[in-house]
């Protein structure tokens, strides 16, 4: 075979140890069908595991809401709350009441906005009334301004943390916003602090769509646990396959591997391990003349048998790694699984070398 081409084959090869998805390239199909017709695994496209885990962010988002009494939000400047640090006297006390009666005078006339200006008026007589901000609120209501109506039922419920009132307008304001799990969660504690018709009819239409919402929330919070945990699988999986190539690439299929020193030899048996793979230690010396005749039968072995690892090691001149196998005299042959000595064979016996070797290479 012309060597250029061989070169070029080598570099080639190179290439895809450092990055195998080159392998997707349609280009390369043919080669790529060749590798799995021989039983090899090609690691997942990076591209088709970007669109999966798009797809798995899909969640569907419309959700069917009943959302006709909606409105938009109002942006009016803050209401006036008053000085909560006034010394209210009770004739502040009592002329506050008044204004309160002026003002729910003018809604059952259907004059809200002066209806407004008469509670404002007794909230600044008594401002750290709990009541007084809560009936703001429901006029704010009416006048369809949720955002007004939610300070004045915050103030309420600040001032009054059981204030039933407060938790009801508020609850009925967030509704009219479509912030129906926030609204659900109000009037349900308004409902357990004073219950009547009202709240129980507003939360027969807030709670189907709040029920929903959750529903939602929950199905979304699922598939991006399921999502978290199908990367962390592809992580973990991508980090194996990562570790098997490092290892890998510390192997050389089909040839006899030296060894110099007991760190070599270390290495060479973990990438073993770590790819299922089973070794075989030859040890010889360059004055042994059995070891002369046996050592071509060894490196056809390792031709025949790619996937196993064949290693070759000096006595003399890798003399810890004989001295950790209590090396004394050559040649033997120990075969290794997975860290652990399984068999040997001691002597120049051609039959039970090519026996042994066939017999462990097929179990792998």
């Amino acid at each position: 075979m012309d060597a250029a081409k061989v070169a070029e084959l080598n570099e080639f090869i190179t290439k895809l140890k450092s990055n195998p998805s080159i392998l997707h390239n349609p280009s390369l199909g043919f080669f790529k069908s060749y590798l799995q017709s021989l039983g090899a695994r090609i690691p997942v496209d990076p591209k088709m595991e970007t669109k999966e885990e798009f797809d798995d962010d899909i969640v569907e988002s419309d959700i069917e809401l009943d959302d006709a009494d909606v409105v938009e939000p109002d942006n009016d400047s803050p209401q006036q709350m008053g000085d909560p640090s006034v010394e209210v006297t009770e004739e502040m006390q009592d002329a506050a009441q008044l204004a309160k009666l002026r003002a729910m005078d003018a809604v059952s006339e259907g004059k809200l906005d002066e209806a407004i200006d008469h509670i404002t008026e007794a909230i600044m007589l008594n401002p750290t009334s709990a009541i007084l901000k809560a009936s703001r609120a429901s006029i704010f209501v009416k006048l369809n301004k949720p955002n007004a109506a939610i300070r004045d039922a915050n103030a309420a419920i600040e001032i009054n943390p059981d204030s039933a009132k407060g938790y009801k307008i508020r609850g009925t304001a967030k509704a009219m916003l479509g912030h129906w799990e926030e609204a659900a969660s109000d009037l349900r504690i308004a409902s357990k602090l004073d219950y009547d018709e009202e709240i129980g009819s507003v939360l027969k239409k807030v709670e189907p769509n709040a029920r929903k919402i959750e529903e939602h929330l929950k199905k979304y919070q699922r598939l991006q646990k399921e999502r978290e945990m199908k990367m962390a699988e592809r992580e973990r999986k991508r980090q194996a396959e990562a570790r098997e190539r490092d290892a890998l690439s510390a192997l050389k299929d089909g040839q006899v591997i030296a060894i110099h020193a007991a760190s070599e030899l270390e290495t060479k048996l973990n990438a073993a391990s770590k790819t299922s793979r089973l070794a075989i230690l030859y040890f010889t010396a360059t004055w042994c003349g059995p070891c002369r005749m046996i050592s071509p039968i060894y490196t056809s072995l390792a031709e025949k048998y790619p996937k196993v690892v064949f290693t070759k090691i000096d006595i003399d001149a890798a003399r810890d790694v004989a001295a950790s196998w209590n090396i004394s005299s050559v040649l033997a042959f120990f075969f290794v699984r997975n860290g652990k000595e399984i068999d040997k064979v001691v002597g120049a016996d051609k039959a039970a070398l090519e026996k042994k070797v066939a017999q462990y290479a097929g179990s792998a």
